[in-house]
């Protein structure tokens, strides 16, 4: 299947140089999306969880990054929209597939990507993940509202996407209680007892779970389970940065938290009770941009072009890396993926990694997944989770396409009605 690529990209002498800023991103855009593109797996269109892994592990959370990254394909011209719409009724139908693993309408973390069985993410970690499937349904989402032609194709997109939403039981993840829970097993039914709580990556769960138009949670379950946790509310100072929501030693976590739930909920005019959600994302950025800056550690190579903890490989292995958890690994994803929240800083250090580490850092699927310049350790790997939010969020800094798509979905508004939420938005719902 034929790719839209003006000019080769790999590296060395390809690598294009002295490129204005909007080149950059699209450059950026446009290498990082051939991960989820030539690199998917063959016969579900789902993305692998590595670049370094087992060719038929795919990854259900990865993926629904993925879906998004081809939305972005296709607008910028990367594949035509015919190309991005095979590959997305690939994707549904597979995952529709009666022989494609889900429990209670939900899919486990990995899978196999040629049977569609599932592939255990630990011993007891064998059945349904909803924190993946939530971000898949993110992306599927906003593939409902993107995939809107009247024709075979697009028409059986929507009815797939449709269906597979309307099955997904959200509520059966309660246990009848005022919480939802992570996983469920059929050989371990609850055993993994991990309840989602806190300020963390997992607020599309509930968003979504509370826009069910078939199985949705009560109001309370937000209220009582999501919100109710010491992890939650924080309201401190840290570099005279006041920090909204999150965990206090970690000085907010990893800057996951800040995309995997937003790459299609805007969290700019988006609020609740608790807090102004563009506020915390650029909060927790400058945080974590100024903590690096500060580098208590004193590892090589922090800086104001040099920053962004997050979880990732890293040369002892991977790690969610924060303030709280500093071991001189710089992600790329963590910069990149803030643009939306830090425009100028992010893109300073776009540059910094692509002019200045280069063909160390660059290579077949954009930025490699992580570094560490005081053990000169460049990962040999990329990971679709963190690969996609690069795409995705850059997209949406410049024309904002996957938030209005997502966003503009009536369950999605309804959802976010009743929990509550104001958003600009909301006002255009009937």
């Amino acid at each position: 299947m034929l790719l839209l690529y003006p000019f080769s990209m790999s590296r060395g002498q390809n690598r294009p140089k002295r490129l204005s800023d909007n080149e950059l991103m699209t450059l950026v855009q446009r290498q990082t999306f051939r991960y989820f593109w030539d690199f998917a797996h063959p016969e579900s269109g789902l993305a692998r969880e590595r670049s370094n892994g087992d060719d038929e592990t795919v990854t259900v959370g990865g993926s629904g990054f993925g879906v998004m990254a081809i939305i972005v394909g296709i607008e910028r011209g990367f594949v035509s929209r015919e190309q991005g719409a095979e590959r997305m009724l690939k994707i549904v139908s597979f995952l529709s597939d009666k022989h494609t693993d889900s429990y209670h309408g939900i899919w486990p973390h990995w899978m196999d990507g040629k049977t569609g069985k599932t592939i255990p993410f630990s011993r007891k970690d064998d059945g349904a993940d909803i924190v993946e499937s939530a971000f898949m349904f993110q992306g599927l989402l906003a593939a409902h509202q993107y995939f809107t032609r009247n024709n075979p194709t697009e028409n059986r997109i929507r009815g797939m996407v449709n269906m597979l939403w309307r099955q997904a039981e959200w509520n059966f993840f309660t246990q009848g209680q005022d919480v939802m829970y992570w996983h469920w097993s059929p050989n371990n039914g609850w055993a993994m007892n991990h309840q989602i709580k806190g300020h963390n990556e997992c607020h599309i769960v509930y968003v979504l779970g509370a826009s069910s138009p078939t199985y949705p949670i009560a109001e309370r379950v937000y209220h009582k389970g999501w919100s109710n946790a010491n992890t939650f509310l924080n309201g401190r100072e840290y570099y005279g940065i006041k920090l909204p929501l999150g965990e206090n030693n970690g000085k907010g976590g990893p800057l996951f938290f800040a995309h995997y739930s937003y790459m299609g909920l805007d969290p700019y005019g988006l609020k609740d009770r608790y807090a102004d959600y563009g506020e915390q994302a650029k909060a927790h950025t400058l945080i974590n941009r100024a903590y690096c800056i500060e580098n208590p550690k004193g590892y090589k190579g922090y800086g104001k072009q040099c920053w962004g903890l997050t979880a990732s490989d890293g040369d002892k292995g991977y790690s969610a890396h924060s303030p709280g958890n500093d071991r001189g690994v710089i992600t790329p994803t963590a910069a990149l993926s803030s643009i939306p929240y830090t425009p100028e800083f992010s893109l300073e250090t776009m540059r910094y990694f692509y002019e200045e580490l280069g063909d160390l850092l660059w290579g077949e699927y954009g930025f490699r997944d992580a570094f560490n310049l005081t053990e000169n350790w460049f990962a040999p790997s990329y990971l679709a989770i963190d690969q996609g939010p690069i795409v995705v969020m850059i997209e949406n800094y410049r024309t904002g396409l996957i938030w209005k798509l997502f966003m503009s979905h009536p369950d999605v508004q309804k959802g976010l009605k009743r929990l509550g939420f104001t958003s600009p938005y909301l006002g255009k719902a009937d």
